[in-house]
C-alpha cells in the first residue's frame, strides 16, 4: 500500500541526553521530551515516524500523550510480555493477564482453554461453514459488477457473518461469537482489508496463491506483520524496567508501538517490503495463539480470498485507483476499489 510523505513532523523540543532521553532533566526534574505520537504528519505516515523514533529516540516521553514511547522490537516485545509491565485498569488486560495485542482485548479468556480454539487453532465447524458460505455469497455477488469497493461490499460483511445469533434463522444451538475479541469486527475488518490490498498490488502473488492456496496462511502472518491493524498498545511498567534505549520509572504509562517493532530492521530484512516467502517470518505481534479472534480472522482471511479468487479470476485494481492506509492507533484501507472481471 502506497503511504503520504509528511513534511510537519516537528522536531523535538528538546535535544537527547547521554542516557537515552530515560532520564529526568536535572535542570527541572521533568522527562526529557522526544517528538510526539500525536503530531500531525505521524498519522500520515507513521512508518517514517517510526523510523526516525528507533534511530534516535527509542525510548522518549511524549509529552502531549503522556506517555513513554518504544520502538524497537526487543522493546515492544519484553513490554508486552515481561511481568514489570501491566495492563491499564481499563483495558481489560489485569495483571498477569495477556497484552492486547493485535485482534486480541487481552481478556483473561485468551488462553488455550478458550472454547472457541482448539489445540489445532481451528475454529467449530459450524462457525466456519457459516464464515465460508458467507464469503461465496459475498464473492458472487461481487462478481456481477463492473467496479466494486471490497472494503465496503467484502471485509465489511464476511466478519459480521461470525457474529449470529444462535435463536436466528440458523436455529438453536448454532455457533456464535461471544465476548469482547470475537464481538470486535471492527479489526478483522481492517486487517482482511490490508492483505487484499497487499496482494492485488502483487498480481504475480495472487496467481501463485489461486495454484497453491495453502500460501494465503504465511501472506496472512506476513500482512499483519507490515501492516499490523492496531498500531499502539498501551501499558504501564510495575517496576523500573531498562531497555535498549534507556531506563523507564516504576509506575509509568508506556505506548508500545506495535508498528514500530514490526519494520524494525535489526529483527526483519528487508522490513518494509511484503514478501509472505521470508525466512524471518515471526508471530510474536500478532496476538495470543489462545485467543479465538486470532483463529478465526486467519480463517476469515483464508476462505474469503479464495471465494473472491474463485469468483472472479481477474480481480484487479480499478484503472488509476491505489489504497491508502489512513489511522494512528488502528490503521489499515478505507476503500479497496477494484475491476470484478
Amino acid at each position: 500500500m502506497q503511504s503520504d510523505a509528511p513534511r510537519d513532523i516537528p522536531a523535538p523540543t528538546t535535544s537527547p541526553e547521554p542516557r537515552a532521553l530515560a532520564t529526568r532533566s536535572r535542570r527541572t526534574g521533568r522527562p526529557c521530551t522526544g517528538p510526539s505520537l500525536l503530531a500531525r504528519g505521524a498519522a500520515r505516515d507513521p512508518y517514517r515516524f517510526y523510523r526516525m523514533l528507533r534511530e534516535q529516540y527509542p525510548l522518549s516521553y511524549d509529552a502531549p500523550l503522556g506517555a513513554w514511547l518504544v520502538s524497537r522490537y526487543d522493546d515492544v516485545t519484553a513490554a508486552l510480555t515481561d511481568p514489570r509491565f501491566t495492563g491499564f485498569p481499563h483495558d481489560g488486560a489485569p495483571r498477569g493477564g495477556p497484552a492486547p495485542l493485535g485482534l486480541c482485548h487481552g481478556s483473561p479468556r485468551c488462553l488455550p482453554t478458550d472454547r472457541y480454539t482448539v489445540v489445532t487453532g481451528t475454529v467449530p465447524a459450524g462457525l466456519a461453514e457459516r464464515v465460508e458460505r458467507t464469503a461465496y455469497v459475498l464473492a458472487r455477488r461481487i462478481a456481477r459488477r463492473r467496479r466494486a469497493d471490497l472494503v465496503e461490499e467484502f471485509c465489511r460483511w464476511l466478519p459480521a457473518a461470525s457474529v449470529a445469533d444462535p435463536e436466528g434463522e440458523e436455529g438453536p444451538g448454532a455457533p456464535a461469537a461471544d465476548g469482547p475479541c470475537l464481538q470486535d469486527t471492527g479489526l478483522r475488518r481492517t486487517a482482511l482489508a490490508s492483505l487484499l490490498a497487499n496482494l492485488l498490488d502483487d498480481p504475480d502473488l495472487l496467481a501463485a496463491l489461486r495454484v497453491e492456496p495453502a500460501l494465503t496462511g504465511r501472506a496472512w502472518t506476513e500482512s499483519l506483520r507490515r501492516d499490523p491493524p492496531v498500531q499502539v498498545v498501551l501499558r504501564r511498567t510495575v517496576a523500573e524496567v531498562t531497555l535498549s534505549g534507556g531506563t523507564l520509572p516504576a509506575r509509568a504509562p508506556v505506548a508500545c508501538l506495535v508498528g514500530a517493532a514490526a519494520r524494525d530492521p535489526q529483527r526483519f530484512a528487508a522490513p518494509d517490503a511484503f514478501d509472505p516467502f521470508r525466512t524471518d517470518q515471526d508471530r510474536a505481534l500478532t496476538g495470543p495463539p489462545g485467543c479465538p479472534a486470532v483463529a478465526l480472522s486467519r480463517l476469515e482471511a483464508e476462505r474469503g480470498l479464495r471465494a473472491l479468487l474463485d469468483a472472479m479470476p481477474r480481480l484487479r485494481w480499478e484503472e488509476g485507483f491505489r489504497p491508502a492506509a489512513t489511522g494512528l492507533l488502528t490503521r489499515g484501507p478505507r476503500s479497496l476499489l477494484v475491476r470484478p472481471g
